[in-house]
């Protein structure tokens, strides 16, 4: 059974840095592309980091540059560095997987900036 945990949120002052962390567990996921997606209060939720199995790395033009991926396959885990932080950037945080046709989500993680 695949399962996706987050971790590494919290409140934080706009202008600092945090970094998340999404554990996987119940297959070697080295060879996945994992995704980052957040939801805001009210809004879609949304893109914001994919990083392939060979560690290629994709964000939108809204967090390019302040929004780093990485991955540990050693560790089976994903990370997401965010720095600069913004109040926009408050959002609860989701690390995704896509495995043969079913694409598995984490409970998430909530990030609250405060201006």
């Amino acid at each position: 059974q695949v399962q996706l945990v987050e971790s590494g949120g919290g409140l934080v002052q706009a202008g600092g840095s945090m970094r998340l962390s999404c554990a996987a567990s119940g297959r070697t996921f080295s060879r996945y592309a994992m995704g980052w997606f957040r939801q805001a209060p009210g809004k879609q939720r949304e893109l914001v980091a994919t990083i392939t199995s060979s560690g290629r790395r994709n964000y939108p033009d809204s967090v390019r540059g302040r929004f780093t991926a990485s991955r540990d396959d050693n560790k089976n885990a994903v990370y997401l560095d965010i720095n600069s932080l913004k109040p926009e950037d408050t959002a609860v945080y989701y690390c995704n997987v896509l495995v043969g046709t079913t694409t598995y989500w984490g409970q998430g993680t909530q990030v609250t900036v405060s201006s």
